[in-house]
């Protein structure tokens, strides 16, 4: 049978993965058109595509989601297809028979498909049907929180409770007890009415010490359907995907063979055409159970594509066409180990608060040994509040899992982001943590490792004497290069010093807890060997570099040792690195300089437990209060909206309200001043 390959297609979708979709449309000879909101007019995919077509005002609900705008924008520009990518509207049953019956075809599942498998309790109806491993539980909907305890009871604690329609980790509450199931269900009732417009619950089995363990299918409209190995993503923040890597370093080849074989099953029940995933939480006793089918393209399908060497959107877009698998189960090889990190704007060291505004700078690692880039941004670019948080996805493939975890490490050091924050800091450190590097971890790995959130201490360098070896070598190249200023009287040439004292601690640039490690730097045959000193020994770097002043990534060899990236900043009189995910903040100062230093007076930071801040930038959504009103501890003040997340701000003590100095609908930075208290 003979098929015809789409001519043109649009992509309903933005950022990263609508600039994905369009490259490899341009790899298969198809032009693409891009939609864009008004917030996205100068976005990188509306400049990657061969055409582009504005649908709406900035809010997704009126662009992105408005599906008459889209169809008319297939129908405006002739294109066959529409590629939904992931997100808005790409498992909307609705959608997809909208296309259908418009002669436009969906890459992607038929709508059939995507309802079978968008009811998370019609969905494990069909999945036992099908032979595929369920939870114990009753999947029907519960009407009374008595019958919650009832039916917790008879499964046996711990227990999950979850809405039907649920998602991303909302109308979701794990229960110990009776008194926790009681309330865990009439919060998840109100959560799922309030978030989705349905208050359906049913209740499952808890899995201790849970894994979260996809399988990868593809189908096509002939009945095959074959599995492309598994993705381990337990590693989650609050539910939602931190780092991915396959295969996973805990399934073994019996398992991944069952569970891949009833993927495959329940793919074939509902006549499955395109790539989906099916997704599996695994015990640790390796029992594995079905949670749910994602009737879509993954965010994390690029570490799929790295150890079979597969397109997937490509496989979309032929399955689309009509065309038939051109290969079979037995000719997918599984080769070495891919892994991704997920570059998110938003600030870990505020406990993940979104941060918007413009990319400063934006420079991701070379797309060269097998790292990989997928982003929609670009240097200079704005990252707006009104989507999702992702800047970038940075996946790198390696022989084995070490080599993986080597190459991630060093692509996160020389990932450059400024401008905005960006979760990379506690990226490297997840990929420095012993049980992530061991394998040994589950889902509820951050929870566990860091209950009290991420801080700027959270990781400490390895080698603090390294670094301040390093910053010694910066000061001293900053010295050479104002050496070479024209002019100098003849015989009153400026010396550069050879001795510095690098003063770090909790608070540098005062003189508290200063922590002061003496240095000495000489230079023989291109190499600059840095003695540091403390009070017990002295340590000796080698350091060969070509950095230049004003650099932000300093690549050296030190003490004969492969390269090393730092990113590296001169802040006034004061030195920023960051290596793996540590942050080292210095000065590097004469010895008279750190004598005087010794006696500057503290400065003491401004009171600001009068003012309420932005936590974020954001949209100033809601004031809940007048000027002299009387407010009690924990009262609402504000709101603040972005990147889909309402921040509530709440008072910290009672007081009275002096003045309100914003308003609704202001869009505000970090820490502008919202209310005045008395």
């Amino acid at each position: 049978m003979t098929t015809k390959m789409f001519k043109k297609i649009l992509i309903a979708n933005r950022g990263e993965i609508a600039c994905r979709v369009i490259f490899t449309a341009k790899r298969m000879g198809i032009k693409t058109v891009a939609v864009y909101s008004e917030a996205d007019k100068e976005a990188r995919h509306v400049q990657l595509a061969d055409e582009a077509i504005c649908i709406g005002p900035a809010p997704s609900r009126q662009s992105y989601l408005v599906m008459d705008n889209i169809i008319q924008a297939c129908k405006d520009t002739g294109a066959e297809a529409v590629h939904p990518g992931y997100g808005f509207l790409s498992e909307n049953e609705q959608f997809a028979r909208r296309c259908e019956e418009e002669g436009i075809v969906f890459i992607g599942p038929k709508y059939k498909s995507i309802a079978a498998m968008g009811d998370k309790i019609a969905s494990k109806k069909l999945a036992k049907e099908a032979k595929v491993n369920t939870i114990p539980g009753v999947n029907e909907a519960i009407e009374k929180p008595e019958d919650a305890v009832k039916i917790a009871q008879g499964i046996g604690y711990p227990v999950m409770i979850k809405a039907s329609a649920g998602g991303g980790g909302k109308g979701l509450r794990v229960a110990f007890n009776d008194k926790e199931a009681f309330e865990g269900f009439t919060a998840c009732r109100t959560e799922a009415m309030n978030s989705f417009g349905d208050d359906r619950v049913f209740i499952e089995k808890f899995v201790e010490g849970p894994r979260h363990i996809e399988i990868q299918v593809l189908g096509d409209s002939f009945g095959n359907v074959v599995y492309l190995w598994e993705r381990d993503c337990s590693i989650q923040r609050r539910h939602q995907k931190v780092i991915e890597e396959a295969p996973s370093p805990f399934i073994d080849p019996e398992t991944r063979k069952a569970m891949g074989e009833q993927a495959v099953s329940l793919a074939k029940a509902v006549n499955y055409q395109s790539a989906g995933t099916v997704e599996f939480v695994v015990g640790k006793d390796k029992s594995f159970y079905f949670l749910e089918m994602n009737t879509r393209l993954q965010v994390e399908h690029p570490v799929t594509e790295g150890i079979t060497g597969l397109d997937l959107v490509e496989q979309m877009i032929r399955v689309a066409a009509g065309e038939k698998l051109s290969f079979t189960q037995d000719q997918i090889k599984l080769n070495g180990w891919a892994m991704e990190c997920r570059i998110n704007a938003d600030d870990p060291f505020r406990n993940f608060l979104p941060s918007t505004g413009r990319l400063v700078k934006y420079r991701p690692p070379e797309a060269v040994n097998e790292v990989r880039v997928d982003t929609g941004v670009y240097e200079g670019g704005e990252i707006p509040m009104y989507y999702d948080s992702m800047i970038a996805k940075l996946i790198v493939h390696g022989e084995n899992r070490q080599e993986a975890i080597e190459k991630m490490r060093n692509a996160l050091n020389e990932f450059v982001i400024r401008g905005i924050h960006s979760n990379i800091p506690f990226q490297a450190a997840l990929l420095q943590h012993p049980r992530f590097v061991s394998g040994d971890f589950n889902t509820g790995f951050i929870a566990e490792e860091y209950p009290h959130g991420f801080q700027k201490d959270s990781v400490q360098p390895s080698d603090p004497k390294r670094l301040a070896a390093l910053a010694t070598f910066m000061r001293h190249r900053y010295l050479e290069h104002i050496k070479l200023i024209d002019g100098q009287l003849v015989g009153h040439e400026m010396v550069v010093a050879k001795k510095f004292v690098v003063v770090s601690g909790a608070r540098v640039g005062s003189n508290e807890n200063p922590y002061e490690l003496a240095t000495r730097i000489e230079l023989k045959d291109s190499i600059y060997s840095v003695y540091v000193e403390d009070s017990e020994s002295v340590s000796r770097y080698d350091i060969m570099s070509d950095w230049r002043p004003g650099e932000i990534c300093l690549r050296a060899s030190i003490n004969g040792t492969r390269k090393i990236t730092a990113q590296v900043e001169r802040r006034g009189v004061r030195y920023h690195l960051v290596l793996d995910g540590a942050q080292y903040d210095c000065m590097v100062l004469s010895q008279l300089g750190a004598e005087l230093q010794r006696r500057m007076p503290v400065k003491v930071p401004p009171d600001t437990s009068k003012l309420v801040l932005s936590p974020m930038p954001g949209l100033l959504t809601k004031i809940a209060v007048s000027v002299g009103e009387v407010v009690t501890a924990g009262q609402k003040l504000a709101a603040i909206e972005a990147m889909k997340m309402e921040n509530v701000l709440t008072a910290s003590q009672d007081g009275v309200v002096e003045e309100i100095c914003a308003t609704e609908g202001d869009s505000l930075m970090v820490d502008q001043i919202i209310i005045r208290f008395k």
